[in-house]
């Protein structure tokens, strides 16, 4: 993928699983949305580098780090704990501490004050709730962004709106670029929304 200026870069750190897939892909949308580049684990497919590396690297390379850590309970199927959203969010907290304090991150969870319970050590920070719902987290996102551009941001109901005509003409699209909409890639989706975003603008 092409890459853009490091401020403008995004890291999104959260679940990759089909329950928060509509999120995930609701926060990539706003991101290009509001003029950024969403970057995350799943662009890197190279298979000789370790995936914690990859991470590094992304990190590196983004001024900005979205961070969800709505889903860090119990797995249902391994009765453990998941604890790579905190990981990821921890490895960007000491970046920005130690080596670029230019970095800027947001955190989301699904309620008030329920992060307090499994990671304390970032109370007191100003902690998004999105309550599992899309409109929120666009809406978190758009105004947490809109201090970081001297662009003027639609409102987060307007990207909201955008992006479930998006999701109408997304089937579209991938028939036109012969894709299977259940096997679209990290880089087939940012893709098509960028597309998209400039045949609409």
């Amino acid at each position: 993928m092409p890459i853009a200026a490091k401020k403008n870069q995004v890291f999104i750190n959260c679940p990759f699983d089909g329950k928060y897939k509509n999120i995930f892909n609701a926060l990539v949308f706003a991101i290009h949305d509001c003029g950024f580049i969403a970057r995350c684990a799943l662009e890197a497919n190279d298979s000789h580098h370790v995936r914690i590396d990859k991470i590094f690297k992304i990190i590196g390379e983004c001024s900005l780090g979205v961070h969800d850590i709505s889903r860090a309970g119990i797995d249902s199927t391994t009765k453990l704990a998941r604890f790579n959203m905190p990981l990821e969010l921890g490895i960007f907290m000491g970046c920005k501490e130690y080596s670029d304090n230019a970095k800027c991150y947001l955190i989301f969870d699904l309620e008030k004050y329920r992060y307090q319970k499994f990671i304390s050590d970032i109370s007191g920070q100003d902690i998004k709730i999105h309550e599992g719902k899309i409109e929120k987290a666009i809406s978190g996102l758009r105004d947490w962004l809109n201090n970081k551009t001297k662009e003027t941001l639609p409102s987060g109901s307007v990207i909201h709106k955008r992006y479930l005509n998006f999701i109408k003409e997304l089937p579209k699209m991938c028939r036109k670029n012969k894709w299977k909409p259940n096997e679209l890639t990290f880089v087939d989706y940012t893709t098509a929304v960028a597309s998209w975003l400039i045949e609409v603008t």
